[in-house]
């Protein structure tokens, strides 16, 4: 039996997207910037996918610029946002727990002078909104924040946080890491009141090499690509029309899906939560209740005391079951989770924490075979575990 579940990593490519991809790659391949018939037609996909996507977000379609993906997505809209308001401030605000692709872009800022407040997380891993707001002074240019951690499945309260924002740090561009959160609930920018928002192709079943940067109207941000001009000079590089139309269906389609799709998944994790704690020293991370509002509904973050996660990861893959140690992205550099630290994680459990992730095809059946298999490895495994 073969089960997936690690789909915060990457996702399967539906079969929607993945045929319009197909055809754009074999028939209707026009460079959109041609002139002659062809590139207009690969035009017209872009078209149809900003347009496809704006409506799931209730935005402006020209207020969307597509990237490579949530890593370009992230950089433009730190360093972008960074450079056009640099006179304005030095203040950057973010948190402790984001993902790697905001974490070493405020590195670098710090090298570059600027100063980075790393805001603290409740041992939930939900911002602690008092810190924010004591965070925040008229030198404050960008506040960046997640919106779904990646590892432990914890919401920021956007919405209170932009309020906070608003009031205190009136100049200030707010960046809202979506990039595990779209596709997974319904995000009215409007009501959110941010002003750049990151996306990921291949988290929503679209390609690898496809994301998207919304970029509120009149939001002060320069490029960080030069070249052709094209997306009206924002993000300069031939388009990507395979990638780009086919992160337009699958966008559509799980907008068409998601409120079935949001409450199997949440199905799911209650029930993996409450059964996979049975198992003798084993713990979840993060938010353990049901509250929509504060958890998203395909990540679970588990413990293992006295299990190294490697091993239970490599263990549950001889079973055909397939997880994650971590971030997909820093799993080639192996290190302690910041994540993990933020929430005060006991010492000995962080080289023991496994992530996972769920799809809406996902079933039941899975997590069953699931948990079956771990309550008799992970016993098996303890008993060779060096002390």
């Amino acid at each position: 039996m073969k089960v997936y579940l690690d789909n915060a990593a990457t996702t399967k490519c539906s079969s929607r997207a993945a045929k319009q991809m197909i055809r754009l790659l074999e028939e209707d391949y026009g460079n959109p910037s041609s002139l002659h018939k062809m590139g207009v037609d690969a035009e017209e996909e872009i078209k149809i996918a900003r347009k496809k996507i704006a409506k799931t977000l209730k935005v402006q379609e020209k207020e969307l610029y597509f990237t490579s993906g949530g890593t370009e997505s992230n950089n433009l809209a730190i360093f972008g946002s960074v450079n056009a308001n640099c006179r304005a401030g030095n203040h950057i605000i973010t948190t402790s727990m984001e993902h790697a692709s905001v974490q070493q872009p405020m590195r670098q800022l710090e090298e570059q002078g600027y100063r980075v407040t790393y805001l603290p997380v409740d041992t939930d891993g939900i911002l602690r909104l008092d810190a924010l707001e004591e965070a925040l002074d008229e030198q404050t240019i960008l506040v960046s924040l997640i919106l779904v951690n990646n590892e432990i499945g914890s919401m920021t309260p956007m919405k209170e946080a932009a309020e906070f924002i608003r009031k205190k740090a009136a100049n200030a561009v707010i960046h809202a890491d979506a990039i595990q959160a779209y596709g997974k609930m319904r995000l009215l920018l409007k009501n959110l009141d941010i002003d750049l928002l990151s996306v990921s192709g291949h988290k929503i079943h679209g390609p690898k090499g496809s994301g998207f940067l919304y970029i509120k109207d009149k939001t002060k941000i320069k490029p960080i690509l030069f070249g052709g001009g094209q997306q009206k000079g924002m993000r300069s590089g031939t388009q990507n029309v395979p990638a780009i139309a086919a992160l337009g269906e699958a966008a559509a389609e799980i907008y068409e899906n998601l409120d079935e799709s949001r409450d199997h998944m949440y199905q799911l994790r209650d029930y993996f939560i409450r059964e996979v704690t049975r198992i003798d020293s084993v713990f979840v991370n993060g938010v353990r209740g049901t509250e929509r509002s504060k958890a998203a509904p395909h990540i679970v973050s588990v413990s293992v005391e006295g299990v190294r996660s490697e091993v239970l990861l490599h263990s549950l893959e001889e079973k055909g079951i397939y997880i994650s140690a971590g971030s997909a992205c820093s799993s080639n550099k192996p290190s302690v989770s910041q994540t993990l630290l933020s929430i005060g994680l006991r010492h000995d459990l962080l080289e023991s924490t496994v992530r996972f992730s769920f799809s809406g095809e996902t079933t039941k059946e899975e997590l069953d075979y699931t948990l079956e298999c771990m309550a008799d490895i992970i016993p098996f495994c303890r008993k060779f575990t060096r002390k």
